[in-house]
């Protein structure tokens, strides 16, 4: 039996490719996620409401200092038990999702504080609604300096997906797994997977490494 065998490499496209898809949606979903809600804490944290502040600081810290997958099994495995059950698909999401906003506040927050202190006089000076500052003044100004950071962790948890095959979601590297257990072939699925991870993570990559050189040139 050869060691790769492309009949056997094409036959097995269909279910990679499968688990591609999941790969990817779950990956977008939980951007989208960790984006918003990064940006609503970072906002929230800038408004320096004491209680408020201190509750979204414990919140951070808290996701932030413990693992990834403790916190995926938490919600698919203890929230049932408070009668919360969640299918595998929305526990991955929202756990990715929630994980990386942590991160991507931090970033936002970086973003906010590197507005020169002008502008925000400026925006005082001129009576806008705190709305309009924020809209209009502010994060036009923040958000572009933090695009590449924010694309770094895009790209991370695209890589963390597989992590979910610990609770079954039948992701790239899972999909790739179950085909192994049923053919006793791993060289084709594995080396399948780890192409495709490759085929979208590297331009992602040279796309953010891009927009710092753009930003370090303006």
């Amino acid at each position: 039996m050869p060691l790769w065998d492309w009949g056997f490499a094409i036959e097995i496209l269909p279910v990679l490719l499968g688990g591609l898809v999941t790969t990817v949606e779950i990956t977008l979903l939980g951007s989208v996620l960790a984006l918003v809600l990064g940006l609503v804490i970072a906002v929230l944290r800038r408004a320096r409401i004491p209680v408020l502040d201190q509750l979204l600081w414990a919140f951070v810290e808290v996701v932030r200092s413990t693992p990834l997958l403790v916190q995926v099994f938490f919600l698919f495995f203890v929230l049932p038990g408070f009668g919360i059950t969640l299918g595998a698909f929305t526990v991955g999401v929202l756990a990715l999702g929630v994980h990386y906003a942590t991160y991507t506040s931090e970033v936002y927050r970086a973003g906010i504080d590197a507005v020169p202190r002008g502008q925000w006089e400026a925006a005082t000076a001129l009576n806008l609604p705190r709305s309009r500052v924020w809209t209009a003044v502010i994060l036009p100004q923040a958000v572009p300096r933090v695009l590449p950071a924010l694309g770094n962790y895009v790209i991370s948890m695209f890589k963390e997906v597989p992590m979910l095959l610990a609770i079954g979601v039948v992701e790239l590297v899972n999909a790739g797994r179950q085909v192994g257990s049923e053919t006793f072939r791993y060289v084709e699925p594995y080396t399948l997977a780890g192409l495709f991870f490759l085929l979208l993570s590297y331009p992602a990559s040279m796309l953010v490494r891009r927009l710092e050189r753009n930003r370090v040139g303006t």
